[in-house]
């Protein structure tokens, strides 16, 4: 798909944030205190994640963005024999209490002449259901994305949803008159009962996916006005990442090669 020149648009995306902490290595032996592997550490690396990764992949579109996030620290550390790009074990630092909630009076009532909001939920506590409501209710005349891990969406009419397969499953309350996408890892994304597939690829990590597909997703929409069109882009945008390892921000030179380049 060949993509012209396009405007500029603005977006505010509210959502939780972390550092995605990688720590690459070589395990050569056991430990003798116990059966576990001993990692001979390498090199680190240290990515943004969650709502960030979002921004950063936005941004890649040109989209201007206007973020809000959590101000505590989170952090998700990834061990990794790098050898065989083999995750051993996954530890978070940051997650014994909620976030605290947005002060949605002084920190989003002011803003406006949005194209799009996006909300980035990863139900860590920055977003609760009072804040959603008067976020869904002020930005009610733009495209509200939302990409959640909450099982009550009551408050969310009239939002373009995205979940995952597993997500969906464990939902208890729906919204009135939303637009729902779920994405289904390699076979793509249903919508309004259709599957829509995606390119078949090989995967080194889906770690970042949907959060790459919500901003392909999101750039999508605002070009064409249309949802179809947007899961093709947000499509195309996953299988292309989860051919990389870790956390994946998609560059000028991928979006060329995805004919995607604006």
């Amino acid at each position: 798909m060949d993509i012209p020149q396009r405007k500029s648009w603005k977006v505010l995306l509210i959502g939780d944030h972390c550092l995605d902490i990688y720590h690459y290595g070589i395990c050569e032996r056991l430990s003798p205190e116990a059966p576990v592997p001993i990692l001979k550490q390498q090199r680190v690396e240290v990515k943004q994640g969650m709502s960030s990764n979002v921004k950063n992949n936005l941004q890649s579109f040109g989209i201007k963005v206007h973020h809000e996030k959590n101000d505590q620290a989170l952090e998700k550390h990834r061990i990794i024999d790098s050898r065989y790009n083999q995750h051993l074990i996954r530890f978070d630092i940051g997650e014994n209490h909620l976030l605290d909630e947005i002060n949605f009076d002084k920190r989003i009532k002011k803003v406006k002449n949005v194209d799009a909001v996006v909300l980035s939920d990863y139900n860590k506590g920055l977003l609760r259901y009072g804040s959603l409501e008067k976020i869904c209710k002020k930005f009610k005349d733009v495209p509200v994305f939302v990409d959640t891990k909450k099982t009550d969406l009551s408050c969310l009419s009239g939002c373009i949803i995205k979940l995952n397969e597993k997500e969906s499953q464990l939902l208890k309350k729906m919204p009135i008159e939303s637009d729902f996408i779920i994405t289904l890892g390699s076979k793509g994304a249903l919508y309004n009962h259709r599957v829509y597939s995606t390119i078949e690829t090989e995967v080194f990590d889906v770690c970042g996916a949907g959060d790459v597909f919500l901003s392909g997703l999101v750039f999508g929409y605002l070009k064409f006005k249309d949802i179809e069109k947007a899961i093709e882009i947000g499509n195309k945008c996953a299988s292309f990442s989860v051919s990389k390892m870790g956390t994946y921000v998609m560059t000028k030179e991928d979006l060329r090669k995805l004919n995607l380049f604006t």
